[in-house]
């Protein structure tokens, strides 16, 4: 009796966490069954004698829907959420109607300058792309028209507050500026003569925070992925093979990408990717140990993680005059996400319970059952949605 009466309290502690990490397990495959990941706007001024032209690509369901869109990752966490469904599943004429009906609405606050002149100006064209997904952010390219005033040296464009993030890039000339600016924030003023891009520095430290950004909080793909290898074990050994080996296949096929040196449709690298989840995560349930042949699956799984990364980067751009440390400074940000994904997961269960006897039975597999559930249903809905 005094042994049962001694172990009680050790099984509902494992009871607990097993109900805890069930609920955990919930609110996860809730979040990734439905994201609605929020893309930034990608804004393009050109400037040709007297002819001004804005070319935005932007998640334009958002704007007209009304969604704040600052500080905010996925359209679930808002009150148009439903509203911004619906509209998800309008035709591309439809929704183009839509937009050129609500563009005043949308467009106020969007002021650009030259010389300190506001310029006017006119919705030009909207391309909606056809229905995808429903679960992914589709873009939509709005061009918009002006006039610049004669002898109209330099340019500032203001962004309002609620439109979320936006990368704005001046085109047209060498070495035209390239920026970022959050809602309700206006630029620099922006030499139409070019000779105004970031240097090299400045490059690698402003598109850190863009690489971090999409693995937290943006990433949820490549946070189970690393979470996969986190669960594996909690020694620190098999760890650290594991991440060296996905950091050093993601940096080959991220760079190789980005140059537009190798180009693999989304259609093929997404369902891969959830599928490479899947087996990570799956492998944990049933090996206890680092098998000298993971280490190379890691790898080959890389190589697809890092095709994903590259796409973003050419969704979003980077600054053609200094290309490679801004692609440096992304992939730093990429690695210092996933070294706080590790990190937060060692803090949150590692450091407490990974010696345990019962860590492997009651957290490792079950978390990783979660993973793998979530991975296949992805590759499932990718290919075949």
């Amino acid at each position: 009796m005094r042994i049962k009466t001694f172990m009680r309290p050790k099984l509902r502690l494992r009871g607990l966490l097993s109900r805890a990490g069930a609920g955990l397990a919930a609110m996860v495959m809730s979040q990734a069954v439905a994201a609605h990941e929020v893309l930034p706007t990608v804004a393009q001024l050109s400037v040709d004698g007297s002819d001004v032209q804005l070319e935005l690509r932007l998640n334009a369901e958002a704007f007209v829907a009304g969604i704040d869109l600052d500080g905010i990752e996925d359209t679930n966490n808002t009150s148009q959420s439903d509203a911004y469904d619906a509209l998800r599943g309008l035709e591309p004429d439809i929704l183009a109607d839509r937009i050129r009906a609500d563009w005043d609405r949308i467009s106020d606050g969007i002021v650009l300058r030259l010389d300190d002149d506001p310029v006017p100006m006119a919705l030009e064209s909207v391309d909606v792309s056809e229905i995808g997904s429903v679960d992914q952010a589709r873009p939509t390219r709005i061009v918009l028209t002006g006039t610049a005033p004669d002898g109209a040296t330099a340019a500032t464009l203001s962004w309002p507050e609620g439109h979320g993030a936006l990368a704005l890039r001046l085109v047209g000339v060498e070495n035209g500026y390239a920026g970022y600016l959050s809602g309700g924030e206006t630029s620099e003023p922006i030499v139409l003569a070019g000779e105004q891009a970031q240097s090299g520095w400045q490059a690698f430290v402003s598109y850190i925070p863009v690489g971090f950004d999409h693995i937290l909080p943006k990433g949820l793909d490549h946070i189970l992925f690393v979470l996969g290898l986190f669960f594996l074990s909690p020694k620190m050994g098999p760890l650290l093979w594991q991440v060296s080996a996905f950091t050093l296949a993601h940096t080959v096929t991220l760079a190789l990408g980005a140059l537009g040196w190798v180009n693999v449709p989304g259609s093929i690298v997404e369902p891969l990717i959830a599928a490479s989840i899947a087996f990570i995560a799956i492998e944990n349930i049933f090996s206890t140990n680092l098998h000298r042949w993971r280490p190379v699956v890691v790898f080959g799984f890389g190589l697809l993680h890092g095709l994903g990364f590259a796409s973003v980067l050419q969704d979003f751009g980077l600054p053609q005059a200094q290309f490679i440390p801004a692609l440096i400074g992304f992939n730093v940000g990429v690695e210092l996400g996933q070294l706080t994904v590790i990190a937060l997961a060692f803090l949150a269960v590692g450091a407490w319970f990974g010696q345990k006897a019962w860590y492997r039975r009651a957290i490792a597999i079950p978390a990783s059952a979660v993973i793998a559930c979530v991975g296949l249903y992805w590759a499932v809905e990718r290919t075949f949605l």
